[in-house]
């Protein structure tokens, strides 16, 4: 992913910048990731392996658990590490642990962490607050049925 005779700084910013464009833009995000990327959601501990599954795991939170998309307030690339704090921002759309879905609004600050190599994003760490995430779904859905 780093371009020969680039500077690397510049070429990871890039290459950051483009993943966020395409992640909003719901383009295939694959192309960003090392072949072998790990994704770590930090509050439950889970992991995915894998370009393909990474990719796939972050659509399906955007497009089939929700209609959403990350509205960025802070993107840092230094060397080999990226920081991204951003707000989760969309429609309940799909079964959430056991909710069904609400068409609930949510808005959930969060950040990435970000491992950066010559292969493109070679791990995430993601500090979701799930907890809170469930919490407005569930705050939602008795509004609605108050």
């Amino acid at each position: 992913m780093i371009t020969p005779g680039g500077s690397v700084t510049g070429d990871r910013q890039k290459l950051m910048s483009d993943y966020l464009e395409a992640l909003v833009r719901r383009d295939d995000i694959s192309r960003y990731f090392a072949s072998d990327v790990v994704w770590r959601t930090m509050e439950t501990g889970e992991e995915v392996v894998g370009a393909a599954a990474v990719a796939d795991y972050i659509r399906i939170l955007h497009t089939v658990l929700f209609d959403a998309e990350p509205r960025v307030r802070s993107l840092v690339v230094t060397g080999d590490f990226a920081c991204l704090e951003a707000d989760f921002v969309g429609r309940h759309i799909g079964e959430l642990a056991g909710i069904p879905p609400t068409g609930v609004e949510v808005n959930i600050a969060y950040c990435v962490t970000y491992g950066l190599s010559d292969a493109g994003i070679s791990w995430l760490r993601a500090y979701l607050p799930l907890a809170q995430l469930v919490g407005q779904l569930q705050a939602g859905t008795r509004a609605a049925t108050a």
